[in-house]
């Protein structure tokens, strides 16, 4: 999903395509790691999330030998970035929690609400102007989550609301990072995130263990294999929200935006070539009808720039 807002002068909108268009493709795989290291190597989502922030730190270690990596430590803004950190662990242990027990296309689907809560956030709390027709694509793009949801919910009960909740969490994420801005690198935003959903985690972990619960429970990997899997995953999650970060500030938001939807396709092809899940056309509907509406207001929020710009 969209990471941050942030845009310098310096544009450069075809290599921000690429960028992002790259990150997009390769965030799933994040994802599809997480559900293996649960599916097949018995390891709980709080300890796959945990392993995520942790080795994301160390991956990132090398950077630390960079002029920009040595100031990653003095941060303009320490408490904001280490929030972002928290609040990302959060949304990441909610969507680990959901692709346990759900197939890959289904959470991304239904996390694609997200969009939806930041423009509702966004319009609530900042001032920023939502017309109708916005409000409708939201009301519209809900109703595509209901119908994706419905069937997990007869199938998984309540844990099918995992993604809505994780949703929320990355929207008020993505606040964070708009407070942020470019006040700090994205390397001292990604090393500051990684200590902060670190040490949210080992909170996390430590009282969900000490409460009894299974999604909690500590362990290691069962095999050699799954501890290069969660090298990859830490990797992926440093370096590829990295990226994301990188893009923003090469092209705008608004044309940017569109590129998160390619992380349906990944997921699908990932689920389908890993766990053999595949949507059916019930749920391809309800996706269909979430991206046609994340697209609208996509669209609308660039016809009223357009439109600031020339009045």
């Amino acid at each position: 999903m969209l990471v941050s807002s942030a845009v310098s002068t310096q544009q450069n909108p075809h290599r921000g395509m690429t960028i992002m268009a790259s990150a997009m493709i390769l965030l799933p795989t994040m994802d599809a790691i997480a559900k293996y290291m649960a599916s097949f190597e018995g390891m709980s989502p709080g300890q796959v999330t945990f392993y995520r922030f942790f080795f994301q730190l160390v991956c990132m270690l090398p950077l630390l030998t960079t002029a920009t990596g040595r100031s990653a430590f003095s941060a303009k803004r320490p408490w904001m970035n280490l929030l972002r950190g928290a609040l990302h662990g959060a949304a990441s242990l909610l969507f680990f929690a959901a692709v346990k027990y759900m197939p890959l296309a289904d959470v991304f689907a239904i996390h694609f609400v997200e969009p939806f809560m930041l423009t509702a956030l966004s319009a609530l709390f900042l001032g920023d102007k939502v017309g109708w027709r916005r409000w409708l694509a939201i009301a519209v793009g809900f109703v595509g989550a209901m119908i994706v949801i419905q069937p997990s919910f007869e199938i998984f009960g309540l844990k099918a609301l995992l993604p809505v909740a994780c949703a929320f969490l990355f929207a008020l994420y993505l606040f964070m990072n708009r407070a942020v801005g470019e006040a700090d690198s994205p390397i001292t935003m990604q090393i500051m995130a990684g200590v902060g959903g670190t040490l949210f985690m080992s909170v996390t972990l430590l009282v969900g263990a000490s409460a009894g619960i299974a999604d909690f429970e500590p362990s290691l990997p069962a095999s050699t294999f799954g501890l290069v899997l969660l090298l990859i995953l830490g990797s992926i999650s440093g370096y590829a929200h990295m990226l994301v970060v990188r893009a923003f500030r090469l092209a705008p938001l608004s044309l940017l935006a569109p590129f998160q939807y390619f992380e349906i396709i990944s997921a699908t092809v990932l689920g389908y070539a890993i766990f053999g899940d595949f949507p059916n056309l019930s749920k391809w509907i309800g996706i269909a009808i979430i991206v046609g509406s994340g697209l609208f207001i996509i669209w609308r929020e660039r016809m009223q720039s357009s439109l600031e710009k020339t009045t």
